[in-house]
């Protein structure tokens, strides 16, 4: 497959997960709509969410053979350098001929051949750094970008010699609505289970373990769990109370957390995001192995925003979240308490507004 054209083009390039991947796709909706007659391409990995949402969608976009570098042995590390050395310098002859208007990076090790391309260029960068602990490759880029956006003033203080700006995290079209208050919602009430893009071991199996008790103790309430597609296969044929649904993925996020009383989940910077946007509360479950323990940075900005209640993993998990569960499927006030009302998200429209008046 031939790359696109990034001659004057807006690039966005994040990925890996889905927390690098929709900000950047929020973004790339708001400048396609703002300026329509400008090309927006997307550059990204051959692996991770993008590698399958991409090819589906109508974005021009280029997929290179790049891998993390987390947790690698010093030989699959060294692997990794590599590969990121040849997409960058393939990326930097393309783009001496074809220069783009600008790229916007949102992290995840998809983004580094672009960044790192259009560093050497002399190209206008941006960055978007939806977490409260920035990622290794936004430190690194960071202090020669035009600006950095970021979803929480805590990142800020952890990106000295950059030129930062608190904005929020970008979330899809979908969440620029409208959502129904929850303290509408009749029953079947439901909770709806999102281990993140990806899936979560650890979260399906215990809630697997604890569903027939709590939909036996709560006749009135449905479970909704997205396991992600790996777990799927493996979980399906799992025996579970008849009201407890798993699905590999769900399309409308945004129609599901309006149908759900209560959410647990991961703590993925998105997904607090559009927790936020669509006014629902839920238990947060950081994953405990997230780089610089950002999930959990992020799960507590939520809960001392009153929105959320943390859960970690450890011993006696699937116990200790059945009884959550249970007290907040017991507690209306509570529920509505912590969904709040949805706060409107304007940081695609700040991001715009600013890379205009730079760019």
């Amino acid at each position: 497959m031939l790359p696109p054209d990034f001659t004057q083009a807006l690039v966005f390039t994040g990925g890996g997960t889905g927390g690098h991947f929709f900000p950047a796709v929020a973004l790339a909706e708001g400048a396609r709509a703002r300026w329509p007659e400008r090309p927006v391409t997307f550059v990204g990995a051959q692996r991770g969410i993008e590698a399958r949402r991409l090819p589906e969608s109508p974005w021009p976009h280029l997929l290179l053979d790049v891998e993390g570098f987390l947790g690698r042995s010093p030989l699959r590390a060294a692997r990794s350098a590599w590969k990121l050395w040849r997409a960058t310098s393939y990326l930097k002859g393309l783009w001496r001929q074809q220069r783009p208007w600008a790229v916007i990076g949102t992290g995840g090790y998809g983004a580094a051949p672009a960044l790192l391309a259009a560093r050497s260029l002399g190209i206008p960068y941006f960055l978007h750094e939806s977490n409260a602990a920035p990622g290794a490759l936004i430190r690194l880029v960071a202090p020669k970008a035009r600006r950095v956006w970021c979803g929480l003033e805590a990142a800020r203080d952890l990106l000295p010699g950059a030129d930062c700006l608190t904005v929020g995290t970008p979330v899809r079209g979908a969440f620029l609505r409208t959502f129904r208050p929850a303290g509408e919602l009749h029953p079947p009430f439901r909770l709806l289970v999102l281990g993140g893009s990806g899936g979560a071991r650890a979260i399906n199996e215990a809630v697997l373990e604890i569903g027939t008790a709590l939909l036996e103790a709560f006749p009135d309430w449905e479970i909704l769990q997205q396991t992600g597609s790996t777990e799927f296969t493996r979980l399906e044929a799992r025996p579970r109370h008849p009201h407890h649904h798993l699905v590999p993925f769900l399309e409308r996020m945004d129609e599901a957390m309006e149908e759900a009383c209560l959410l647990l989940s991961r703590s993925g910077a998105s997904t607090c995001a559009e927790l936020m946007a669509a006014g629902r509360g839920a238990i947060l479950v950081p994953l405990p192995t997230a780089a610089h323990g950002h999930q959990l940075m992020n799960a507590r900005a939520l809960a001392e925003a009153g929105r959320a209640v943390i859960e970690g993993q450890g011993p006696d998990f699937p116990a200790r979240l059945l009884a959550r569960c249970r007290d907040l499927m017991a507690d209306p006030e509570a529920r509505l308490h912590l969904a709040g009302a949805p706060a409107p998200n304007r940081a695609v429209e700040a991001c715009l507004d600013d890379l205009a008046q730079r760019a």
